[in-house]
Order: C-alpha cells, then sequence, then structure tokens
C-alpha cells in the first residue's frame, strides 16, 4: 500500500478518535443543564445532543477551514503527517486524563494545544501566532467573561420578568423551554467540535497530497466526523455531565434555560460570524457561574469552579507537552 495512502489513514483514524472522545468528554457542554434540572431525561437528552451535533457539524465549515489551514504550516509529506497524529494523540490523552478526573477541560483547546506543541520541533512547521493568538488565545481568555456575564445578565432578566409568575408553573414551563435551547446547544457544539475534526482530516488529506488546498472539505469529511461524534455523544460521559450539572451550582429549570440560552448564542457568533473555533466548554460552565451567582455569591461552589479554572488554564500546555513526547515517540514510523 502507498505509504502516503497508510499515513493519511493513521491521521484520519487518529482524528475520529478523537472525535469519539470529544462526544463523550463534552456531551455534558449540551445536556448537563436539562438532566440535572429534569427537564429531560439522560437518554433522551444524549439522542437530542448527538443528533444536534450532527446536524451543527453542516455548519461548521468555516471553522473547519480555520483549524485546517490557519493555525499551523506544514510542508507536504509523510513527516508531516506524523506530527498532526502526534498532536492529535496528544489531545485525546489529555481529554481522557480530564474525563477520568471529571474535569470539563476544553477539547478544543486541548486539539490546538497538541498541534503547536508537535509543530514546535517539526522541521520546516510553523505555528501561525498571529492566528492563534487572535482565534484561540483571545477568545479562550474572553468568552468565558462573555458567558459569565451574559449568563448573570439573562437571569436577571428572567428572575424581573417573571417575578410575580407562580413558581410551579413557572417551573414548568422552563423544563419545556429547555428542551429548546438544549437543542440548540448541541447544534452550536456540533458546529464547534465536530468542524475541529473536519479541519485536522482536511489538513492531513492536503498534507498528504490527496487534494489541492488545506480548505476544501469533501461531503464524506462532514458525514463521517458528524457520526463519530455523534455516537461519542450518545455514549455519554457522565463524571463531567454530574459536574457541570449538579457541582458548580444547583440549577433549577430557568436557571438551565438561562445557561443554555446564552452559550448557544455565543457559540454561534463565533462559528457564523467570527469563523473562531471557541470552547463550548469554557462557554457552558462560565454561563452556568454566572447564572449561579445572580442568587449568592456563595450559591456557586467556588472550590470546584477553581478547579475547573486550573484545567482550563493548563490543557493548552499540559497538550502540547504530551504531544511532543508523542512526536518523538512516532517519528521513525513516519519518516
Amino acid at each position: 500500500m502507498d505509504p502516503e495512502l497508510v499515513a493519511v489513514l493513521a491521521v484520519i483514524l487518529a482524528a475520529m478518535a478523537f472525535d469519539y472522545t470529544n462526544g463523550f468528554h463534552d456531551a455534558a457542554n449540551a445536556i448537563a443543564t436539562s438532566v440535572s434540572t429534569r427537564a429531560l431525561t439522560p437518554r433522551v437528552a444524549l439522542a437530542m445532543a448527538a443528533v444536534g451535533n450532527f446536524v451543527g457539524a453542516h455548519l461548521g465549515g468555516e471553522v473547519a477551514k480555520t483549524v485546517g489551514d490557519g493555525l499551523v504550516k506544514l510542508p507536504l509529506g509523510i513527516p508531516s503527517l506524523g506530527v498532526v497524529f502526534a498532536g492529535v494523540v496528544g489531545a485525546i490523552i489529555w481529554n481522557l486524563i480530564t474525563w477520568y478526573y471529571g474535569l470539563p477541560s476544553s477539547s478544543s483547546h486541548a486539539l490546538f494545544g497538541g498541534l503547536v506543541g508537535a509543530t514546535l520541533f517539526a522541521a520546516g512547521g510553523t505555528v501561525q501566532w498571529n492566528t492563534i493568538l487572535s482565534k484561540v488565545l483571545i477568545p479562550m481568555v474572553l468568552s468565558p467573561v462573555v458567558g459569565l456575564m451574559l449568563g448573570f445578565a439573562m437571569m436577571v432578566a428572567i428572575m424581573w420578568t417573571f417575578r410575580r409568575g407562580h413558581p410551579g408553573k413557572l417551573n414548568r414551563g422552563f423544563r419545556h423551554a429547555q428542551t429548546v435551547s438544549a437543542a440548540a446547544m448541541s447544534i452550536g457544539h456540533g458546529m464547534q467540535d465536530a468542524a475541529k475534526t473536519m479541519g485536522i482530516i482536511v489538513l492531513a488529506l492536503y498534507t498528504g497530497g490527496f487534494q489541492d488546498n488545506a480548505t476544501h472539505i469533501p461531503e464524506w469529511v462532514y458525514w463521517s466526523s458528524a457520526a463519530v461524534l455523534a455516537a461519542g455523544t450518545y455514549a455519554g460521559g457522565w463524571r463531567i455531565i454530574r459536574t457541570l450539572g449538579r457541582k458548580i451550582i444547583d440549577l433549577g429549570p430557568a436557571e438551565g434555560f438561562a445557561a443554555e440560552t446564552v452559550a448557544s448564542s455565543v457559540l454561534y457568533f463565533n462559528a457564523l460570524v467570527l469563523h473562531a473555533p471557541i470552547s463550548t466548554t469554557h462557554t457552558i460552565t462560565s454561563a452556568i457561574m454566572g447564572v449561579g451567582a445572580t442568587k449568592r455569591l456563595s450559591a456557586v461552589r467556588w472550590n470546584v469552579a477553581g478547579n475547573i479554572v486550573i484545567a482550563w488554564i493548563t490543557t493548552f500546555p499540559a497538550s502540547a507537552l504530551i504531544a511532543c513526547v508523542v512526536y518523538f515517540m512516532v517519528r521513525p514510523l513516519f519518516g
């Protein structure tokens, strides 16, 4: 078999493995609030999230192009495919570590960190720091801040608007509304996270010489990335679902609706307007914190939030370091 084809297939398989871990690692992003408020049963919520991810993948083409062509530049050939392979494997390992400890870290930043870490040691590879700064690092800081502020503002608006409503009727109404907000969150997750896998596959196809540019996305890439992410989502990531849904604050239906609505809006804006591959994890977690802070600051379990923030900060460098180690291990195979 052609060596270039073997190398490309290895990267694609690694990308699909990442896609699957992304699904069960980040399933909580879309459904944790709906499950914790009992708006949806766990399996119904997972099924809806899987469908939403599948739909959203077909709307995330611009994000995929940013990942495939905007973050790193690699010379064509098998050695560069080893770089991409190492970056993806580094992200997978970090995903599994944080999943084991129930920490909702960012799969996106794990992938970006892995790519950057492996590229730094590759002959002829260059990291496009301007794009990393504008599309990754600045959004990494701003999206949680925006999510926190908008979550707080949204919850205040809901509390003021429905201040004279009957609590029982309001809870039933917001549980129904959460079906819509959770579906919107699921589609936003697909727009962001399936698109990142698509970008990696396209980068592998281009680097391996199987297509002429790093921005064209074949239709089979859309379908395969969406299907694997949906399968991983349906498998569920219960450790992280418990962290997001129960350990940060005690969520009610109104709080869950507010957090999901804010987070999905931020995801849509970044995917469709800015074409920026932001973290769904950072966005929904910060929105939950903002919503919880409207009760009282002590309503947010800041010790849990602090552990999550530490995971956010360490994800990029940790996955980069892991990818470096993986690269030196697999480099002889891609020589």
